[in-house]
Order: structure tokens, then C-alpha cells, then sequence
């Protein structure tokens, strides 16, 4: 079972910082293109762990560049939604 707790700390290794900078990119795209996204988007062309990439996102979100619309254990990770800061 996923947690950001538990799978933070990789983030902050080589291959996590790789990944946190490809996400975070595909992110500020989507939101330029679109304004919100769907998980699995911004996972688009990063390989790896599905858990990383979810904590990624949980990260981007500590760091208040993005914010969850849907309430968590609503719908499956991938199909999390997220918005900028500041945007409905």
C-alpha cells in the first residue's frame, strides 16, 4: 500500500530527483496547456515506480505548486486530479 510517509525519502536520492524534475516538468505543462491534469499525465514518457511518481506528486503538493482536487481514496491514483495553486 502506497505511502508518502514511507516513500518520500527516495526523493531525495539521484534517481528520485531525475524523476521529481521530469514529473514537475509534464506538470507546469499540463497546467499551461490545460490548468488540471489527471495523474497518469504527468507520468507521461518517466518510467519507474508507480509509487515514486505518485509521491512526486504528493511532494509538489508539500511544496504548494499544485493542489488535489479530488479527496484522497476517492478514485484510483492515476486518476487523482490536480490543479495549480490558486486555480478552482
Amino acid at each position: 500500500m502506497y505511502s508518502y510517509a514511507t516513500e518520500r525519502r527516495h526523493l531525495f536520492t539521484e534517481e528520485g530527483q531525475v524523476m521529481f524534475l521530469k514529473v514537475r516538468d509534464n506538470v507546469h505543462s499540463l497546467l499551461r496547456t490545460a490548468g488540471a491534469f489527471a495523474a497518469a499525465k504527468a507520468w507521461k514518457g518517466v518510467s519507474g515506480d508507480t509509487w515514486m511518481m505518485l509521491a512526486c506528486l504528493d511532494r509538489l503538493v508539500e511544496l504548494r505548486e499544485i493542489r488535489r482536487v479530488t479527496s484522497p481514496g476517492t478514485v484510483a491514483g492515476q486518476d487523482e486530479i490536480f490543479t495549480g495553486v490558486g486555480q478552482s
